[in-house]
């Protein structure tokens, strides 16, 4: 274990703003520390399986990343904490059941000082994420811990989600501030795609402007105002793409993604952009520009040292490096606090015994993007449909991006190992979302397994996750509306017919037009069901154990 230095985040003034300057640099220029992350998604346990781990290395845990920035502070005062987003939402158990208080709570022992919006903080409307702002119990459960809930210290950043009636930021647009003696202003946004894939009901009453677009004008704000160190906070992102092996955390090997057109059109002003919303990490120098992401969950963080010129607070050089949250240092206090508080309340739901697995079930998918755990949550929502009083569903489709965890055998180790527990369900769909039956044609199913690949980034598919029984098989590369063979979309070994006419189940996240998939919301007859969580519970009350399915239901061809 290497030695490690060690300051509580409550040891250190609001905001992790602080001043004096290391020794080794000149009088005339500052260096500036940011530490970033994004998508930590209420991720304040270690997370399991798959989601620990930064290629081979065991990471994660608000109390571990809490102690990291500590120590990483204690390398240089002059720093400030961000993030890109999805602070919260879609959240495991402890912070999921408390409306994300929680991680609000941790978010502010940590002194996170500014933040981006992101998709996921939208998950339960406008109203409820200003109430994570601004504090005060929630409107139907109350402050359930018993001692208030007094909201973020951090500032939320919205250059480009305005409120469609007044066109006034929901958020502010940017945040100015002091370290070391020098200003950085911050630009915060999140894609302007959100109300594409969160329920109309996350983005009523808002409107999302072209990210490129709004952040030139704020940066243009920004230098009127006397401010010309600027870094944008941006939840949209890419991906690095290594031929062989794993990928280096500060590596930056084909890099692509959504956030390149936004890139190509930014103001020189912008000489950094913290990304985030892909989940990956990667360190990139593109142009004069620098970015970076952190991955996901708080398994990594980014240390980001901008050379600031005293007297024109222009920067100078920027560089990075992402580092791993590993879990040989001592849990930060304050953090174990939170977490104790909420899992004392927790506890006796959380832990319950709901089924068991005779292996790992994973949302890794195979090469046709099927995955072990998505069959499994697909047959559940199927089980729970498919009476004539639930709904007569012959077929269920849930977005992958709704599965959220895998399910571990010995994933807690007070928990025999194979047995499932409440919460292990819970983190696999957080969301609360409500089973929906609709009824839909076989040429609106086929037009809705082409939408799966109605992505903008070549090469890559959002597939949808099938229940037992519907099959089809594609191609990847092929022309826009001929990936599917329609003659093998079958269902128990029929073929359906563009007339034919299903029942299908869904997420009704999925049929309010959140995701990409349109089709879905032309399903007619709807029936309203039971919450996703508790059909999971009840197919593994009633099926366990639960063995990993064949992953054979859908076939890529090329």
């Amino acid at each position: 274990m290497r030695l490690t230095v060690l300051i509580t985040a409550l040891s250190l003034p609001a905001a992790f703003v602080h001043g004096g300057q290391p020794a080794s640099r000149t009088v005339r220029s500052v260096a500036v520390q940011l530490l970033a992350f994004n998508d930590f998604h209420g991720n304040l346990e270690p997370p399991s399986g798959a989601d620990g781990q930064i290629n081979a290395t065991i990471a994660g845990g608000a109390e571990y990343l809490a102690t990291h920035l500590a120590n990483a502070i204690a390398r240089n005062p002059n720093s400030i904490v961000v993030s890109a987003g999805d602070v919260i939402g879609a959240s495991p158990f402890v912070s999921s059941l408390f409306h994300d208080e929680p991680t609000i709570e941790a978010m502010n022992a940590m002194r996170l000082a500014v933040s981006s919006v992101g998709n996921h903080e939208f998950d339960e409307g406008p109203a409820e994420l200003l109430r994570m702002k601004r504090g005060g119990c929630h409107p139907r459960d109350g402050c359930q811990d018993g001692d208030g809930f007094t909201g973020a210290t951090f500032q939320y950043l919205s250059a480009n989600v305005i409120r469609t009636a007044t066109r006034e930021p929901l958020f502010p647009p940017t945040a100015v501030r002091t370290v070391g003696g020098v200003k950085i202003g911050f630009i915060g946004e999140t894609l302007q795609g959100t109300p594409r894939i969160v329920s109309a009901a996350g983005t009523k009453g808002l409107t999302f402007l072209d990210e490129a677009a709004t952040a030139n004008a704020q940066a243009e704000r920004l230098k009127r105002q006397g401010v010309h160190a600027i870094v944008l906070l941006i939840h949209q992102g890419g991906r690095q793409r290594p031929v062989d092996g794993s990928p280096d955390p500060n590596g930056c090997v084909n890099f692509s993604g959504a956030i390149d057109p936004i890139l190509e059109k930014l103001s020189p002003d912008i000489q950094v952009v913290i990304a985030g919303h892909s989940h990956v990490f990667y360190n990139c120098r593109i142009g004069n520009r620098l970015i970076t992401s952190a991955g996901s969950y708080g398994r990594m963080f980014t240390r980001v040292t901008l050379d600031i010129d005293r007297a024109t607070d222009r920067i100078t050089s920027a560089a990075a490096v992402n580092e791993i949250v590993t879990r040989d240092v001592v849990k930060n206090p304050a953090q174990t606090r939170v977490l104790q508080k909420y899992w004392s309340l927790a506890e006796g739901s959380a832990n319950k015994v709901v089924g068991a697995v005779t292996a790992d079930l994973k949302r890794a998918a195979n090469a046709a993007g099927e995955s072990a755990v998505g069959d499994v949550v697909a047959d559940a929502m199927l089980a729970a449909t498919s009476t004539a009083q639930t709904g007569g569903a012959t077929v269920a489709f849930v977005n992958s991006g709704g599965i959220r965890a895998d399910i571990m055998t010995g994933a807690r180790p007070a928990t025999p190992a194979g047995n499932v527990t409440y919460r292990d369900l819970f983190s696999v769909q957080p969301f609360g979302n409500v089973l929906t039956v609709v009824t839909m044609t076989g040429e609106m199913i086929k037009r809705l397994l082409e939408q799966q690949f109605d992505n903008p980034r070549p090469g890559a598919a959002s597939i949808l996750q099938i229940s037992n029984g519907f099959t089809y098989r594609y191609r990847m590369n092929a022309p826009a509306g001929q990936h599917v063979d329609v003659d093998s979309i079958t269902i128990d070994g029929r073929h359906i017919a563009a007339a034919d006419r299903l029942r299908v189940a869904t997420l009704d996240f999925l049929v309010e037009g959140g995701g990409g998939y349109p089709a879905l919301c032309d399903g007619t007859d709807k029936l309203v069901g039971i919450a996703d969580i508790d059909a999971l519970v009840a197919f593994f009350r009633t099926r366990s154990p639960i063995a990993p399915p064949a992953q054979n239901r859908i076939v890529r061809i090329d």
